[in-house]
């Protein structure tokens, strides 16, 4: 099992808009415990699953780097932060060309080293995110016998009045599985010595 998503619409029902998601119940038990977004009215929120043959400590390690989102986020072309990274910082992120998107300012909301935990909101930007927010945690696991990680993140975002939940779903979801499939290449390069960063 690689990873998946599934969403909860307005109306607060689990839609899946990815058949390949299988999380057992001690993996939604983490998406229950920490992935709680308060949903406000024309807001869709969704989760994405990846599981990353690298222990928990390498891959939170690429994580935690608030001020360096480029490392396993391949449609950031340049970051900028203010401040140290702890709750409150502000990073502003320049975006590739090509996509619906120029530049994101964005809130360093939470970042739990015991508990590893990452949570971000953006607070300005030319995207048609409306305020997105976002849960990324990291969990051990064990993989065909050696140490591994979970990784989980999840978001809440306005439902623009010209798209379905299923749109920003189908969307976002795609981003993200893009970000995770970098994040395993560059934390599973740092076990077996290729050099991706």
């Amino acid at each position: 099992m690689d990873g998946g998503s599934s969403g909860v619409g307005a109306d607060g029902i689990w839609r899946p808009w990815d058949e390949h998601t299988m999380l057992c119940l001690k993996e939604m038990e983490y998406v229950r415990r920490f992935h709680q977004h308060e949903l406000g009215a024309n807001q869709c929120t969704s989760f994405i699953a990846k599981h990353i043959k690298a222990p928990l400590q390498t891959v939170w390690s690429v994580v935690r780097r608030f001020d360096k989102p480029q490392v396993f986020k391949p449609f950031v072309e340049k970051c900028v932060m203010q401040g140290n990274i702890e709750p409150g910082c502000v990073r502003e992120v320049t975006v590739k060309s090509g996509l619906p998107a120029k530049w994101s300012i964005e809130r360093l909301e939470l970042l739990d080293d015991n508990e590893h935990i990452l949570r971000v909101k953006f607070i300005d930007g030319n995207h048609p995110l409306k305020n997105y927010s976002s849960i990324l945690t990291v969990h051990h696991e064990v993989i065909d016998g050696h140490p591994g990680a979970l990784v989980i993140e999840s978001f809440v975002v306005d439902v623009p009045e010209e798209n379905t939940e299923n749109e920003i779903f189908y969307l976002v979801g795609n981003f993200l599985k893009v970000n995770h499939k970098l994040l395993a290449d560059v934390s599973e390069g740092r076990i077996d010595g290729r050099a991706l960063n």
